[in-house]
């Protein structure tokens, strides 16, 4: 695995990718991710100063904290602030919303717990029966197991409740190829995601698109494994999907995890922050499990303000239309210790990212 991050070897595939490139002819080619992990990798790397000057590596909508819709976000507060203790994970507690973050909702007095896992508010939940919990579950197929598995298993406490706010890759996938305004010529699938799934649920995508999709792995090269691949595939007119991270994924995916997730939720159409409502995109807990859905229980108020702040292209962004750098408002009046948009938060987030490692730098100067 040292040589995954080995700098000669990895400028050694960028003149590959270039030679490729160059054989293929004069179009503009724009290879899409859509894993926040992926954009760390390519800008904390340098990979686009590697890579010739048509082709272009964009971000999609790959972070779940990003896409997580100013309306669940005031779901929680509101929860928080009129009898229930909200637990969810570090990233999320910093979004902002029209009526502020979990935390400045926290600083006001609302009862909000950052926690690592669904199982630390099992636990809380298990030495403290008078309090009434409601965990905040968000994020894609790579973490909708876990609360899944433990409903299955009857070790969730009554007085625990899901807000659920997941987001499904695959529809996002085909809502880019849909647009008119978007040029993607092939896809780097998300390896975390990707792991539960499996490559397979790629492949009708690939078909009916007739684009490359490349799942690859999280070190340097493999990224550059990844748009070596989508570019050779162009070249030989065979888009297919190829799975390049095999020694963690595999066609059929994590099998328990999926039916975990089939018993467990329903499938619905879900609010995307800065997309819109994209159809079967998100899940919600299926009706069996109905006595544990927070909206069932809670006349929750529905808020009709933006979903963007004014002056913010996170929607941009996320849709891999711009860079970062792109917003008048990048690193100015947005920024990671106080951001504007969602996408400035996390580890996950592009203008994050972009803000730490700029998104250009050279591999060597990365590495200094």
């Amino acid at each position: 695995m040292k040589s995954y991050q080995d700098p000669a070897f990895i400028k050694k595939l960028g003149k590959k990718i270039s030679t490729i490139a160059s054989q293929i002819g004069d179009k503009n080619f724009k290879i899409c991710h859509v894993c926040g992990t992926h954009e760390y990798t390519v800008s904390h790397w340098g990979i686009r100063s590697l890579l010739p000057s048509n082709v272009e590596v964009i971000a999609g909508p790959g972070c779940p904290v990003c896409v997580c819709p100013n309306i669940d976000i005031e779901q929680a507060i509101w929860l928080a602030k009129n009898g229930y203790t909200l637990a969810t994970f570090g990233d999320m507690s910093r979004v902002p919303s029209n009526q502020g973050s979990l935390l400045t909702a926290r600083a006001e007095g609302a009862s909000i717990l950052i926690v690592y896992s669904f199982l630390d508010v099992v636990r809380l939940a298990k030495k403290n029966p008078m309090t009434q919990y409601v965990f905040f579950s968000i994020g894609f197929e790579t973490t909708a197991p876990m609360v899944a598995i433990e409903l299955i298993n009857n070790r969730v406490p009554s007085n625990v409740s899901i807000l659920s706010s997941h987001r499904l890759v695959p529809p996002a996938m085909n809502l880019l190829l849909k647009q008119p305004d978007i040029q993607v010529d092939g896809f780097i699938a998300p390896g975390h995601v990707s792991a539960i799934t499996g490559y397979g649920l790629y492949v009708p995508i690939s078909r009916d698109h007739q684009i490359p999709i490349v799942v690859v792995g999280f070190e340097p090269a493999d990224v550059m494994f990844g748009i070596l691949e989508v570019l050779q595939q162009l070249k030989q007119s065979q888009p297919r999907t190829e799975n390049l991270y095999k020694r963690v994924v595999s066609r059929d995916g994590n099998l328990i995890a999926l039916d975990a997730i089939n018993t467990a939720y329903s499938i619905v159409d879900s609010q995307w922050r800065g997309i819109g409502m994209v159809e079967k995109s998100g899940l919600e807990l299926a009706e069996q499990y109905a006595e544990y859905n927070i909206r069932l229980k809670e006349d929750i108020p529905i808020s009709s303000g933006r979903d963007i702040p004014k002056g913010c292209r996170c929607a941009d962004v996320i849709l891999g239309k711009i860079y970062p750098r792109d917003c008048s408002l990048f690193n100015k009046k947005c920024s990671p210790e106080n951001p504007v948009g969602p996408c400035m938060v996390g580890s996950e987030g592009t203008c994050a990212i972009h803000s730490k490692y700029g998104g250009y730098f050279s591999l060597d100067e990365d590495l200094n």
